[in-house]
């Protein structure tokens, strides 16, 4: 009997070497002659399109339960898995849409080793690129990537189809601040939404995230010292711990800023708590926590759920009413950073620990601009302290 054939009871098998592993599959039929001859030649077969670079597992053994652990769609289930226990719900349900409306319906059904380089970059090019911007493809194209590391971790010798394939990015934006001729016309009296008001005023004047402004709760304020801390960030109706440890800050407010609080008071600190469930870093575990939230909606008087809904129900309403041009609602945190810079008097370092920033790198990245036009005159300075 050839190398590669073998007899078990009144069954023909053949086994071979696969990817670094030794396979063994069973070929129809009982061990008679005609069956054993079948199996030498077939393993002669596979082995020769395994030297070729051309053996098809799924081709051979479509019903191998190797085959159906073999899908690409197999190691999608197993990455989704592993980031669901990662990650933040927000950013796993993000992964989890780009797998479901891109990646699965293309590749799921499809034998991972299959996967050719040139069909992905086709797919790329001729599918992705045209409907979707440059970050989503090249997010689209992370996700791939992550996926065939991990099934490699199961076959060693297995190539990366997405290697070599880059999508670039266009340079990104500029901040685009509010003005102080802008803030005065958005920050205005509007009797109505003075609620909508208020947490506008605080976050230009203090600088934090939104989704750490729209949780900041009264547990978390100090009107007497003047303070508040940032402890959660509130995603989609989730609530969670800062995006970084250096995120958790206590901060000192500027005088709009307390006023803001202030004007709040009336509207919500008289509020009851509410239990609030708090996903901690490690994604896994989760505290409640009673809390009575600061800022509130002013037409369903409910804590906001996120910026979305600020944008849609309120936001880009009131810039077009003020005659202001439309920016988001993020651009508040880059005001209080151009604002801040301009004056050419605070420390980075301040700047830095009131945004949340790890360092002043992040500082010089964003907002170098307005260090370079807006800071002090270093010129005359030295030119006055040098009496030239």
């Amino acid at each position: 009997m050839a190398d590669g054939v073998e007899v078990r009871g009144n069954r023909v098998r053949v086994y071979f070497r696969y990817q670094g592993e030794l396979c063994r599959e069973s070929i129809p039929g009982d061990a008679s002659p005609a069956s054993v001859a079948n199996a030498e030649r077939l393993v002669g077969i596979i082995n020769y399109e395994i030297q070729a670079g051309t053996f098809s597992y799924a081709r051979h053994f479509p019903d191998s339960p190797r085959v159906k652990s073999n899908t690409f769609g197999h190691f999608i289930d197993l990455w989704l898995d592993i980031k669901r226990n990662e990650m933040a719900t927000s950013g796993f349900l993000a992964y989890e849409s780009k797998v479901k409306n891109h990646i699965r319906p293309m590749w799921g059904d499809r034998q991972a080793d299959q996967i050719d380089h040139l069909d992905l970059q086709m797919w790329v090019q001729k599918t992705l690129m045209p409907k979707l911007h440059n970050k989503t493809v090249r997010e689209i194209l992370s996700i791939m990537r992550q996926i065939f590391t991990l099934y490699r971790t199961r076959n060693k010798s297995a190539h990366d189809p997405t290697e070599g394939i880059t999508i670039r990015l266009p340079d990104a934006d500029d901040p685009d601040p509010f003005e102080r001729s802008e803030i005065d016309l958005i920050l205005g009296d509007d009797l109505e939404f003075q609620q909508e008001i208020n947490l506008i005023r605080f976050m230009i004047w203090t600088g934090p995230r939104v989704s750490e402004a729209m949780s900041l709760a009264w547990e978390d304020v100090d009107l007497d010292a003047g303070t508040v801390k940032f402890r959660r960030s509130q995603v989609r109706s989730n609530y969670r711990v800062t995006k970084t440890r250096r995120s958790t800050r206590e901060v000192r407010l500027m005088r709009p800023a307390l006023e803001a609080l202030r004007a709040q008071i009336r509207f919500t600190k008289g509020r009851p708590p509410v239990d609030v469930d708090v996903t901690d870093r490690d994604n896994r575990t989760i505290k409640r926590q009673k809390l009575r939230f600061v800022f509130h909606k002013t037409t369903t008087d409910a804590a906001w759920t996120s910026s979305d809904v600020l944008v849609k129900t309120w936001w880009r309403g009131h810039l077009e009413k003020v005659g202001v041009r439309y920016r988001g609602p993020n651009n508040c945190r880059h005001t209080f950073a151009s604002q801040t810079l301009s004056t050419g008097v605070v420390p980075l370092d301040w700047i830095a620990d009131q945004m949340g920033h790890t360092s002043t790198a992040m500082i010089w990245k964003h907002y170098g601009k307005w260090i370079h036009q807006d800071g002090p005159d270093m010129i005359g300075i030295l030119e006055h302290a040098l009496r030239l």
